[in-house]
């Protein structure tokens, strides 16, 4: 339970969902309300990621799954600095 809560704290700190969190905090003058939703959102897609991850491990080899999540991982941050990169050139010009 302490591994997975590091690992997930850490991955969200500063990511485009605290970022939202705190824009609609700021803007709605409702924090209680604000953090109500944020944490019942994220409640909501750790289960889905749980119960993918529980049907996922039934039809598959783990050595499987940790490659795949490896290839999603790798995937996702070329993804993203892809992005940045673009954003970063149309903001230069």
């Amino acid at each position: 339970m302490l591994s997975t809560f590091t690992t997930v704290f850490v991955a969200e700190l500063g990511d485009k969902t605290q970022l939202a969190t705190l824009l609609l905090s700021a803007q709605s003058g409702q924090p209680l309300l604000v953090f109500i939703g944020a944490a019942f959102a994220l409640i909501c897609s750790s289960l889905v990621g749980v119960l993918v991850g529980q049907w996922l491990s039934k039809i598959l080899p783990p050595e499987r799954l940790e490659q795949m999540a490896g290839v999603l991982m790798v995937g996702l941050g070329l993804w993203l600095g892809f992005q940045a990169l673009q954003s970063l050139i149309q903001h230069s010009i």
